[in-house]
């Protein structure tokens, strides 16, 4: 790999910090992060997950979960990024050194779902372009999986589909080019652009469903509420993987994203607004979704009930096409839904690749021109042979459910337990966050992230590791599983192991920690490393300025880059 070094633990010769990438302001960040929170998920996942999980009643779950779970967890994402001012192994290794392998761990579950998420995009704009003459024709079904899938029986193909590969290479070219302009001018802009159209074309889609007939007896199987629901504990488990898989938690998105804001910036309450920001979307979604399949099942003289796929890939590009070839004006709110799904799509998906292309920028010293170039070529050739072929729908969905079930609720099981009990950490991260931001936290938050975080996900974690050995998936073959499944998981330690063996282009601890940490390090002439050691051995940092020196950050006085943003 190209201006790596020779491999080995030990980090290079310390050199001066650069100046970091950072967002223009508040509302950029804000703007990105709903950007990366609103994805496929809320449109696909949401409605389904919440009508057969007990319906209006599902919300009591949904909103317990986003609140003592969700937010604290988005909160320790933030603490860490913006603390330690680095992608999740820079974040990580600042931590403890270590912990950089958690980090890469999490760079490659981004690389991972980054392979197939482009796939998704690509056959979002494929239907986009298909809206315009409808032409799934009378069988969507048929349509998607044979003739434009292609597909075929579990394996491994390189039976290329042009249909797919087309815009999966235009999707790519895109992606790389928007990760090439930087932070800012591309990840940022991009963010700004589709944001506001994905609202909009939402909005004016929800709409148009609200008039449809049969609506609102969409609308009543979504929220009739099922109170003994509330009883089960799957009902409760199904809320929080909702709101954890929703929110970009665990794997990197958001300590990446909260390490580009500047020092002195405000992080709770922007994480409240993204958070709430995401939740209302979601329900936005649930009740443009089940207005039209009311309609589908007026149309059909059904019930509701009785429509089959009503969650993910399925309901976009099978129910979803079946709604629209039915309903007045059909190719222009296909064109809407479809244009809406891509641009979630995009939007997740830039923040997905950040992850890995600011990992690889701060090891091996890459511009981020360099880096989404170098991965962005190689990733869209991995993307290729994998995802345009006959085969490429079963890669996707078992690779999705390893990567997601067992890879990202794992990680985010390391992530607690390491951070707030090995290392002992969260007093640290409170103050951080309570320093910086206009929103404070208490104690509770700690019991939230240390406590109750752990055991809801690991309990998540083992019952689905055992089912997934246990039953299998899908009635996919058992070699298969092995392969492209428990290969996905394999093949993401094993190069997180590498990575974080290699040897560091420029060393990532000579880092100075802002603001000190115990609050009495910042007593003029006595600094005092924060709990955990000074900087090096245990990869821990601490501040050796007192106020009044001369560019230590934050110092009354005098004025430097840490002040440019005052906390509102």
């Amino acid at each position: 790999m190209a201006g790596t070094g020779t491999t080995g633990g030990a980090p290079a010769t310390p050199r001066a910090q650069q100046p970091r990438e950072e967002w223009t302001g508040q509302v950029g960040f804000i703007i990105a992060a709903i950007g990366s929170a609103v994805g496929l998920g809320n449109i696909w996942r949401f409605p389904g997950v919440a009508y057969e999980n007990g319906g209006g009643a599902f919300l009591v779950p949904y909103l317990v979960a986003l609140l003592t779970a969700g937010i604290p967890i988005l909160f320790l994402d933030y603490a860490i990024g913006h603390r330690f001012r680095g992608s999740a192994p820079t974040a990580f290794r600042r931590l403890a050194r270590w912990l950089e392998g958690l980090g890469w761990f999490q760079v490659m579950i981004c690389f991972v779902i980054a392979l197939y998420y482009t796939a998704v995009v690509a056959w979002a704009v494929s239907f986009f372009v298909f809206s315009f003459d409808l032409r799934w024709g009378d069988d969507p079904a048929a349509f998607f999986t044979g003739d434009y899938l292609q597909l075929a029986d579990p394996g491994v193909s390189l039976d290329f589909v042009p249909g797919v590969l087309i815009p999966l290479v235009a999707v790519w070219a895109v992606t790389i080019a928007v990760l090439a302009a930087g932070v800012a001018r591309g990840v940022q802009r991009a963010n700004t652009v589709f944001l506001p159209l994905l609202v909009l074309a939402f909005l004016v889609l929800v709409v148009r469903s609200l008039f449809l007939e049969g609506a609102a007896d969409g609308l009543d199987a979504l929220f009739t509420p099922d109170w003994a629901a509330l009883g089960d504990a799957n009902v409760w488990i199904a809320a929080y993987s909702q709101i954890f898989f929703s929110l970009s938690i665990a794997f990197g998105i958001m300590i990446t994203y909260a390490s580009y804001r500047r020092r002195r910036a405000n992080l709770t309450t922007p994480g409240l607004v993204v958070a709430f920001s995401n939740s209302s979307f979601e329900i936005l979604a649930g009740i443009g979704v089940f207005a039209t399949l009311g309609f589908l099942a007026h149309e059909q003289g059904v019930g509701v009930g009785e429509i089959e796929g009503i969650s993910g890939p399925i309901l976009s590009f099978v129910t979803f096409p079946a709604i629209v070839s039915q309903m007045p004006g059909g190719p222009f709110f296909g064109a809407l839904f479809f244009g809406s799904l891509a641009m979630a799509g995009f939007t997740s998906l830039l923040s997905i690749l950040q992850v890995v292309s600011a990992g690889f920028q701060e090891k091996f010293g890459w511009s981020p021109r360099q880096a989404s170039v170098r991965l962005g070529v190689v990733s869209a050739i991995v993307s290729v042979l994998l995802f345009s072929t006959t085969t490429g729908l079963i890669a996707l969905d078992t690779a999705d459910q390893w990567a997601n079930n067992v890879g990202i609720v794992g990680s985010a099981v390391l992530m607690t337990v390491l951070v707030l009990w090995v290392l002992r950490r969260g007093p640290e991260l409170r103050y951080h966050l309570n320093a910086v931001s206009t929103f404070r936290l208490g104690a509770w938050w700690q019991v939230l992230v240390a406590v109750l975080a752990p055991l809801v996900l690991g309990y998540m974690l083992v019952s689905r590791i055992v089912t997934l050995i246990a039953d299998g998936y899908e009635g996919y073959p058992g070699w298969y599983l092995a392969l492209v499944g428990w290969g996905t998981i394999a093949f993401i330690v094993l190069v997180a192991l590498v990575l974080t063996a290699m040897r560091w282009r420029h060393s990532p601890d000579d880092f100075v920690a802002w603001p000190p940490y115990p609050p009495g390090d910042a007593e003029p002439g006595r600094p005092r490393p924060p709990s955990g050691g000074a900087t090096g051995a245990a990869g821990t940092t601490r501040d050796t300025r007192a106020p009044g020196t001369a560019g230590a950050p934050g110092t009354p006085g005098t004025r430097g880059p840490a002040d440019e943003e005052v906390a509102r």
